[in-house]
């Protein structure tokens, strides 16, 4: 039977005694399996002697700096076996240089993804810590309490050194605190809770901030607890303020969807039922937009349109008249619909954004495409509209539209000339913006795609024609 080498750590992340400790283990060719890694404190293996390994001689050898980065990350993982993954890993690259490619290698992937979950928690531990003020016989000191599922305590002090140089400030948690007095980092053991401070008279002035800024309509309960899981909103005093109003964001849309959308069961209460949705859109605030747009741009045509149109957001004329498609892009529009044989009196016609985002430059409004929390923000509105209209089919003018309509990026030269099915099972065509055929600088290239984009109008007339006929 070989006699287990037991190796002792000063430190749960003591990766530099790890790595003299491998390295020396590594030389000796000492295998992974013959290796009991331990940290200073903690449990004794009965069964290893007392040796700490062989000490390293010679120049060593070298290992691919990816390594020593997934390793610098991993070894502040939880996970006890961490130390003997990372040994049996370097006699792996001692052999093979190029085993840190192998992507198919379990032992690869096991390190790579608890380096992963180091880097995830150092995240977390930048992002949700939250200092609270008190007294100590030096003045003013900033206390915070944090719980990492991590060894990374050490690992992150650099950062908080370096945002709050001037601040007096400790950090307690479970196993291990850090304290900075301006100029000199140092530690003590861990914490409890009960040791950190409750609050200080800031945490009020800062959550009635948050509260005036929260935006409903652009929080996603799901993605936003996976980001930031609840056991981290306890030591943040403005998360205490979520709850209560992500519920009354979603009273007030409950209630708006009630008295805006009630959809009629006969065609006579379809106007009524429209006005009241045009009516509810011209207040709304579920993005930012609104705060510089003159007037929501909502969308019109006959209520028993066989196509909607969906372009992207209001122009700058659109925005000053209240209508849609009325400045250059809505003219070329025109024309190409005359030129397709589709009379514009007949289509409704809407935009994904109903407020115009722009850049001021001088007397200028310049336009900017909207992001995708402004688009989906928005998406509620055309889902509306097109919910009570019911076409046949349903165009999406560029790239934008084609977001709000089906959830997701789309690439409108690989589906353009090809009908997609929407989550409501209605038809939907793509083609470019007719904004995109203005741009065009060379003139011979803007007929040739004004021709594509005629010749789309003219499939979608005739697709229409056999759907609703």
């Amino acid at each position: 039977m070989i006699d287990a080498h037991r190796v002792t750590l000063a430190a749960a992340d003591d990766f530099d005694g790890w790595r003299v400790a491998a390295r020396g283990l590594a030389e000796a060719g000492i295998p992974a399996s013959a290796v009991i890694w331990q940290v200073d404190g903690g449990e004794t293996d009965l069964f290893a002697n007392s040796e700490t390994g062989p000490r390293p001689v010679g120049p060593g050898f070298a290992v691919p700096r990816s390594f020593v980065d997934m390793a610098e990350k991993a070894i502040c993982h939880s996970d006890p076996q961490r130390f003997g993954l990372l040994y049996a890993m370097l006699i792996k690259l001692r052999a093979n240089r190029r085993a840190m490619e192998d992507s198919a290698d379990p032992l690869l992937h096991r390190l790579e993804h608890m380096a992963k979950e180091v880097r995830r928690d150092l995240h977390k531990m930048h992002a949700f810590v939250r200092f609270r003020e008190v007294e100590d016989q030096g003045g003013p000191r900033f206390v915070a309490w944090f719980e990492p599922d991590h060894h990374i305590v050490r690992a992150a002090a650099g950062f908080f050194v370096r945002r709050f140089t001037a601040m007096r400030w400790s950090i307690l948690t479970p196993e291990l605190s850090i304290h900075w007095d301006g100029e000199v980092l140092t530690e003590s053991l861990g914490a409890t809770r009960q040791d950190a401070p409750d609050g200080d008279p800031v945490e009020e002035t800062w959550k009635t901030y948050y509260a005036s800024i929260f935006n409903p309509a652009r929080v996603k309960v799901e993605a936003m607890t996976k980001e930031m899981p609840k056991k981290y909103w306890k030591n943040m005093p403005e998360t205490a303020l979520i709850g209560e109003l992500i519920a009354g964001a979603q009273a007030r849309e409950a209630a708006m969807i009630e008295s805006s959308a009630v959809l009629p069961k006969a065609g006579a209460n379809l106007p009524a039922s429209w006005q009241a949705l045009k009516a509810e859109a011209a207040h709304c605030t579920r993005c930012g937009l609104y705060k510089c747009a003159t007037q929501t741009v909502f969308g019109e045509g006959p209520l028993d349109a066989k196509i909607i149109f969906v372009g992207e957001q209001p122009g700058d004329q659109e925005d000053l008249a209240g209508r849609p498609f009325v400045g250059p892009a809505g003219q070329l529009f025109n024309a190409a619909l005359e030129q397709a044989g589709i009379e514009r009196a007949q289509t409704y016609i809407t935009n994904a954004v109903k407020h115009f985002k722009f850049e001021p430059r001088g007397k200028r409004r310049i336009h900017q495409k909207p992001d995708t929390g402004e688009i989906d923000a928005c998406r509620w509105w055309q889902e509306q509209e097109r919910r009570l209209i019911k076409p046949a089919l349903t165009v999406a003018l560029g790239a934008t539209a084609a977001r709000s309509l089906t959830g997701k990026t789309v690439t409108i030269s690989k589906v353009r000339g090809n009908p997609l099915t929407l989550a409501d099972g209605n038809e939907c065509w793509v083609t470019v913006h007719p904004s995109f055929l203005l741009r065009l600088p060379d003139e011979e290239v803007r007929r040739a795609e004004r021709e594509l984009f005629v010749e789309d109008l003219r499939r979608i007339r005739r697709r229409v024609s056999h759907l609703a006929p």
